[in-house]
């Protein structure tokens, strides 16, 4: 035998040898994801499987025996157990000594299966796709353009369904009703307009007050909605104003101006707050009720680009569930739906130009909880997963980034060779999508941290995603200016 194979044969002993678990036993608690102990100390064996820990969790936690056992994911100090318990405490860095806290986490019971293929190439927009967006139910779909037009496409035939014209300059963003009903597009003739998506016909005149372009808009959460139909929205400009408007009535009920430069992103959050961000470098908290300034949140040094809530899935999705549809009274739902993803309180995170994310409790306190450091450019976007415990942020330096809902560096996906410009989550967390200048969308699975499929077939930067709250698909568009759906 030549040198050359004793020395491969030797490498594949050492390694076998590194990943078979020497079994002792460990001491180790159950810890839920607000760090109360459910258990007392118990001694495991170390060679423990994830499937094994759920039956262990399920005998420890008390639940209603009619319901269906919940899914637990399980983390050593942010290392997944996903082959046994003593491959994450060695990745942990811990000894056999030490106790070990098992932390578990609920995971979503339906599971969406990834994407695999572009199922259909749809033209239609003459401009840039720049925004696309589901519907709540996950049935329709809407896309604003530089052509000036929203659209409506028909997904099961992939073809188009309704153009709405009236905008005289780009759109710049698009925005679903929680409850389906409407489509608002802004735009950078600086009007507001809103379409009822049935009929894609004009729900009211158009909303005039902004003197410069559209940046962002966002619809009241349902179960703040008067009468169980949503009708107010709130728009943010680059005049560094923000804009609440009654659909029904047809005009703007406040103005929301303190920033002194453009507002980027405007979230009308559930529990009564709206939160702007503007390249005056501060967030700035509004009560939803009169308009009044509650706190300015500081702490960026250069313009912040977007922001994101731990209870966004809620806020979009309203009484709507993962099938697309609505149990019970609208407003009960969405507002159970919305304390149960919301926990103690809302939590922000907000992505600068400045390379930084920053997370903040902002109806209670204008201090950071946490600076999250690493990019290495300005961050273009920044989204909370649907269950609220993972963040992602996209940047110019090419790769996103995987934070916990503490702000604890997880990962870096790194893949793309131009700037990453947005990210869609699947609605069970367990995957995610971005899509880049360089063309290409790219998914990504939050177990294996690793690259799960490459999606080439744009022609151009992909500037726009979403995946539909129903899991069935995912949409994207950009400089080619062609509509791409992608499905398993």
């Amino acid at each position: 035998m030549s040198s050359y194979k004793r020395a491969k044969l030797k490498a594949k002993e050492e390694k076998e040898k590194e990943e078979s678990p020497d079994h002792y036993k460990v001491v180790a608690s159950l810890v839920n994801e607000e760090g109360e102990e459910t258990s007392y100390n118990i001694e495991i064996p170390s060679d423990v499987t994830p499937e094994q820990l759920q039956l262990l969790c399920e005998s420890v936690i008390e639940t209603n025996e009619d319901e269906e056992p919940t899914p637990y994911s399980f983390y050593v100090e942010n290392n997944e157990v996903t082959k046994t318990l003593y491959h994450a405490i060695k990745t942990a860095g811990l000894s056999s000594e030490d106790t070990v806290k098992i932390v578990y986490q609920p995971q979503a019971v339906f599971r969406v299966r990834g994407i695999a293929e572009c199922c259909g190439t749809i033209s239609g927009h003459t401009d840039n796709i720049v925004d696309v967006q589901f519907s709540p139910d996950g049935q329709r779909l809407a896309t604003g353009s530089g052509d000036q037009t929203v659209r409506f496409w028909d997904m099961f035939t992939a073809t188009p369904k309704k153009t709405c014209k009236g905008h005289k300059n780009w759109v710049q963003c698009v925005a679903w009703s929680p409850d389906g009903q409407y489509v608002a597009s802004g735009s950078s003739d600086t009007q507001v307009r809103v379409w009822n998506a049935d009929q894609a016909s004009i729900a009211c005149k158009p909303l005039k007050g902004h003197k410069k372009y559209v940046t962002w808009i966002s619809w009241e959460p349902m179960h703040c909605c008067k009468h169980k139909v949503a009708n107010r929205l709130v728009s943010s400009s680059a005049d560094g104003t923000v804009k609440v408007w009654d659909v029904s009535l047809g005009r703007q009920t406040m103005s929301l101006s303190n920033h002194s430069k453009p507002v980027k992103c405007v979230l009308w959050g559930g529990g009564g707050f709206i939160y702007t961000a503007s390249q005056d470098t501060t967030i700035k908290v509004w009560r939803a009720s009169d308009g009044a300034l509650c706190r300015t949140l500081k702490g960026h040094a250069h313009w912040v680009n977007s922001l994101s809530l731990n209870v966004d899935s809620a806020l979009r999705m309203g009484a709507f569930n993962e099938r697309g549809v609505i149990e019970g009274d609208v407003i009960e739902t969405s507002l159970s739906r919305y304390e149960k993803l919301r926990g103690e309180r809302e939590v922000l995170v907000s992505a600068s130009e400045d390379h930084t994310l920053i997370l903040w409790h902002p109806e209670e306190d204008k201090k950071p909880i946490n600076r999250l450091t690493g990019h290495q450019r300005p961050i273009n976007f920044v989204k909370f997963s649907p269950d609220g415990r993972w963040i992602l942020s996209c940047s110019f330096d090419k790769s996103a980034k995987l934070w916990n809902k503490k702000g604890e560096y997880i990962t870096t996906f790194r893949g793309h060779v131009g700037p990453v410009f947005r990210c869609s989550w699947a609605p069970d967390s367990r995957l995610v999508i971005t899509g880049s200048e360089d063309s290409t969308l790219k998914l990504w699975n939050l177990k294996s941290q690793r690259l799960m499929k490459d999606l080439p077939g744009h022609e151009g930067s992909v500037f726009a995603i979403d995946w539909a709250p129903n899991g069935s698909m995912v949409a994207s568009g950009g400089a080619d200016q062609k509509l791409k759906l992608w499905r398993h």
